[in-house]
């Protein structure tokens, strides 16, 4: 597993600029691995990424959320193709970049919660079904994988669980996982069951504290879920995932510290997983 981080800890949005500033730093620290942000394509150039990041040998991967305005599960056909065409950049700077993940809860806005009931469900799920399949395909064509993020319930009302989520991975071939340890403290009862329940579709995870600062030192089972990661083979990234950078303080509700700062985070959150991994899993 290559350990890295997310440069919202620093930046928001991320820029070709803060990307210079922070990888050589994020490499010095000894991470393998660094999560770049989309918040709007041509933020930062991916071929200039990509040179940062193979000269200092740090492996990247793709996050996005979709924008105000997109929204995969809609009834309007503008909105649609509007949304399908931002997955296809956020996959094209993935593929420039070489990154093997883009990673997020590409299906609708965080925010977008509705009540469903069973037919409902059943009906929405074939919906988004219909609408990655073509998708998940284009990205596998160009060696990435588009990895789905269930939330918890106050961010949507649709994929809250793995168990959800799979509904629709398991019908969309090429179509990933991405787990989240603050979303799953909030939906699953067991943590690393939740993994294993992902198996061999988990392709990205993402970590914090239960209260989204530096993973360690808070209630989640570490250990459990590091085994559960090593029992199901997964050899993907680990990245810490927390919302330090200021301007995401009000959509992202943080209204507290997380940690005295972004680089006190990446150091003790490192060390901390450096010492999960180097444990002597089955």
């Amino acid at each position: 597993m290559r350990i890295g981080i997310n440069t919202w800890a620093w930046a928001a949005p991320l820029t070709d600029e803060a990307l210079a500033e922070l990888a050589p730093r994020i490499r010095a620290w000894g991470f393998d691995a660094v999560e770049l942000t989309v918040q709007a394509p041509g933020d930062w150039d991916p071929d200039r990424a990509a040179d940062l990041l193979a000269g200092l040998g740090l492996t990247p991967a793709v996050c996005a959320g979709l924008l105000p305005g997109h929204d995969l599960l809609a009834d309007d056909e503008e909105v649609v193709r509007r949304t399908e065409e931002f997955v296809r950049q956020c996959v094209r700077a993935a593929g420039r970049v070489g990154a093997a993940v883009v990673a997020g809860p590409l299906y609708a806005p965080a925010g977008r919660r509705w009540l469903l009931d069973a037919d409902a469900r059943r009906a929405t799920v074939a919906r988004l079904v219909e609408r990655l399949r073509p998708l998940a395909d284009e990205a596998a064509g160009q060696g990435v994988t588009i990895a789905l993020e269930p939330l918890n319930r106050f961010e949507t009302s649709l994929l809250n669980t793995v168990d959800q989520a799979l509904e629709v991975v398991a019908g969309v071939p090429g179509l990933g996982l991405a787990l989240d340890t603050f979303h799953l403290n909030i939906e699953e009862r067991d943590l690393p069951a939740a993994i294993q329940l992902a198996g061999d579709r988990l392709a990205h995870v993402q970590v914090c504290g239960n209260d989204r600062g530096v993973p360690g030192g808070d209630h989640l089972d570490w250990p459990g879920m590091f085994d559960a990661l090593a029992g199901i083979g997964y050899t993907g990234q680990v990245n810490i995932e927390s919302f330090t950078a200021e301007a995401l303080a009000v959509p992202m509700s943080v209204w507290r510290p997380l940690t005295a700062d972004p680089d006190t985070l990446a150091v003790e959150g490192l060390a901390f997983l450096r010492g999960l991994t180097g444990r002597n899993l089955p």
